[in-house]
Parts: C-alpha cells; sequence; structure tokens
C-alpha cells in the first residue's frame, strides 16, 4: 500500500485506527513501525482520540478481589458496561503498589521498599513501562511527610510527576519533579505558599495543574484553607479562594476532584451532622465568585451505609461506590441514586477517566520481558533466598 499511497494519506488513515489494530500494524512493514513508533504520530493520535465526539470515554478501576490486584476499563454510558480487565503484571515487589494519577493511558505506580520511593509509569493498552530513576528522598521519616501528582506538560509535550514533601511544622519543603523527556529529577526552587497538605492525599489534574486541598494552622488552633496548586508548565505554585464556607472547616472533611475537562470541585463531609454531602463546582476554572454549591443531601445507601463519591462521570452525575461495593451514579437535577449492578468489592482504590494511547510506545520496555525474567526467577533454585531488596529489570 505504501508504493502507491502518500505518507500523509497512510498517517491519515493509521490516525483513525484504535490501539490494538495500530499495535499489529506495527508488523506489516518497517515503513510502518516507524511511523507508527515516531512521537510525532503518537501525539497525533492521542489528540485525535480525545477530540474525537463519537468516542465513548472510559472509566479505570483498580480495586483487589480475592487478594488479587485487578484493573478494569468500563464505558462511561448509561449501562456503564465493562469493555475490559487489564492484563496486570507483578514488577516484582509491585503487588504493594498504590496509584498516584493516570493521565493519556498512563498509569503512575508508586511503592516503597525498605521506605526507597520508587515509581513506573506504565502503558496497559500497549502492555510498556518504564521505571524512574530514584529521588534522592527517603519516603517515611518522623519529620515529612509526603504526597504526588501526575500530570502533562502541554507547553512541552511531556508528563511530569510532582513530590510534594510537608515537614514536621507542616510547612513544605522543596518539592521535586521528574520529567519523562528528560528521564531525571531536579529540586523545585520557586517559593511555595505557606500551606501544608495531608500526607496520602490524590491530586487532581486538571487545567495543566495539579490541586490540593491546602491549609494552614492559626495559633487559636483552628485551619486556614484554600486550594493549593502546581502549574505544571510554569513549574510554580498557584493558590484558589476556597467558598467563605469551607474556608474555617477542618480540612480532613474536605476532599478535591475534576469537574468537567478544565474545573475543579470540592466536596465537603460533615460527619456531625448524620453524613451530610456538600458539593462545591468551580463553574469557571480559578474565577472565585464562579464556585457553586450544587448539592447538599444525607446520602444513605440501602445497607445503611454512608456511600462514598468518586468524582464525577462525563455526563455530569456523580459516580458513587455504595452497599460495601456496588457502583452507582447520582443525578445532581432530580438526586436520585440509580445503582448500575457492577460489582467492584469494598477494596475499591482507584477510579479516575481514562484514554487508550501509544504513550511509552517509542521509549518504553516490554511487559512481557518482565513477566518472563518474573517466571525466570521463580523456577530457579528456591534455597537462595533475597536480601528483601525489589528488583525491577
Amino acid at each position: 500500500m505504501s508504493d502507491y499511497l502518500p505518507v500523509e494519506v497512510i498517517l491519515e488513515i493509521l490516525k483513525r485506527l484504535p490501539i490494538k489494530s495500530l499495535v499489529k500494524c506495527r508488523s506489516v512493514c518497517k515503513t510502518w513501525n516507524s511511523l507508527i513508533c515516531n512521537p510525532s504520530f503518537i501525539s497525533t493520535h492521542l489528540q485525535a482520540s480525545l477530540s474525537e465526539p463519537n468516542n465513548t470515554p472510559f472509566i479505570l478501576l483498580r480495586c483487589f478481589k480475592k487478594g488479587k490486584e485487578n484493573y478494569f476499563l468500563h464505558y462511561d454510558n448509561d449501562d456503564f458496561d465493562e469493555f475490559k480487565q487489564l492484563q496486570f503484571p507483578v514488577f516484582g515487589c509491585l503487588s504493594c503498589s498504590e496509584v498516584v494519577d493516570s493521565c493519556h493511558g498512563l498509569v503512575c505506580l508508586t511503592f516503597s521498599p525498605q521506605d526507597v520511593l520508587n515509581f513506573i509509569f506504565w502503558n496497559p493498552s500497549i502492555q510498556k513501562y518504564i521505571t524512574l530513576p530514584q529521588p534522592n528522598i527517603y519516603c517515611y521519616t518522623d519529620d515529612v511527610r509526603l504526597n504526588f501528582g501526575f500530570g502533562f506538560d502541554s507547553r512541552t509535550n511531556d508528563y511530569k510527576l510532582l513530590i510534594v514533601g510537608v515537614e514536621k511544622g507542616e510547612t513544605l519543603i522543596e518539592p521535586y519533579l521528574f520529567s519523562l523527556n528528560e528521564n531525571c529529577w531536579k529540586r523545585v526552587t520557586p517559593t511555595s505558599p505557606k500551606y501544608a497538605v495531608e500526607a496520602g492525599i490524590s491530586s487532581t489534574f486538571v487545567n495543566g495543574a495539579l490541586h490540593w486541598l491546602g491549609y494552614q494552622r492559626g495559633k487559636n488552633g483552628g485551619f486556614s484553607n484554600a486550594i493549593l496548586g502546581f502549574d505544571l508548565s510554569n513549574e510554580e505554585f498557584l493558590e484558589i479562594s476556597l467558598p467563605e464556607s469551607l474556608v474555617w472547616l477542618c480540612p480532613m472533611d474536605l476532599s478535591t476532584m475534576r469537574y468537567g475537562e478544565s474545573s475543579i470541585a470540592v466536596l465537603k463531609r460533615d460527619w456531625e451532622d448524620g453524613e451530610l454531602f456538600e458539593l462545591w463546582v468551580m463553574k469557571e476554572y480559578g474565577v472565585v465568585e464562579s464556585w457553586t454549591q450544587v448539592l447538599a443531601l444525607h446520602l444513605i445507601d440501602q445497607s445503611g451505609g454512608f456511600p462514598r463519591v468518586l468524582g464525577f462521570r462525563k455526563n455530569g452525575e456523580v459516580l458513587l461506590q455504595v452497599d460495601d461495593g456496588e457502583m452507582a451514579s447520582l443525578d445532581l437535577n432530580c438526586q436520585q441514586m440509580e445503582p448500575h449492578g457492577v460489582e467492584v468489592g469494598a477494596e475499591l482504590s482507584y477510579v479516575g477517566s481514562y484514554v487508550e494511547s501509544l504513550v511509552l510506545l517509542d521509549k518504553a520496555v516490554d511487559v512481557r520481558s518482565v513477566s518472563d525474567a518474573n517466571h525466570a526467577r521463580d523456577s530457579s533454585d528456591s534455597d537462595e533466598s533475597s536480601d528483601g531488596e525489589c528488583e525491577i529489570t
């Protein structure tokens, strides 16, 4: 075909194909393999997927069933149908991993053997991964608590991972930033706002920035809250004011989440008022006056327990986990909850939007090489005991 069609036409055809077909097309000839693995084509195909109006978006779920780590893709449609289960390879000791976040088909994983941080970027759609160099920081000490944020820098077409450390005195220390393009860590030198963030709280990536709930503790023991952000392109911190009714609350009662394509929301849970949920959305990103309360409701599921708010769906409904593991949606207009009949179990640890992509195809290691190495190691003489360290090939 390449003998009769211009390269431009071939690229127009290829960029409309699904990921599974493109991976197979790499075997057609060297020319096609070179075209598909080109960073420019990888980016073009991703943008075409994101902008295609007829594409049904996916939701990525990570849960544990019978002690096994599982990843599933579901259609974000009325029936919440399962698209497929993703094959999760065991990267050495990665069974004790945590998901930092996912972006453009990449899943950022972290694990900490012997209190040393390790990170992996994994693309389950093409079964490729890359191991990040270790940052020069210990993850758990008496004086430092850590949070992580993962997102995309559109200005440099780069994926970045931020480590935010909080000292014992509840002030941010100089953060670390990883760049996939440069494959290295660096310290972020711009002065950060004088806010602390709770350890282990996931960030919200939207509008090119990572967001956490930040707080300051007053001399009288009270709190002052705001949204603490970090712009991945400018590599600078930013601050977004909250509605007045949320500013002075205990920060443990608040959490951030993505709202739509380009803004944020804050969930308030009032434990003293019979589990009252309040949901505030910023209709226009960065405009404090656009904060709007869209939900104030006492939520109790059929089991008599309290549902877990997971985030917003593409249609604007709120996705919930109810009845100790069932998925449901809440329509904000009529405030009615409808179950989906999908059981994910109580140990659901991550939910996020997902798009299949070719990201990492040009620079990553094939996951199968890890599986083969693990199988060979498991088949070797068991008397040769290891020293307890995790090895990633």
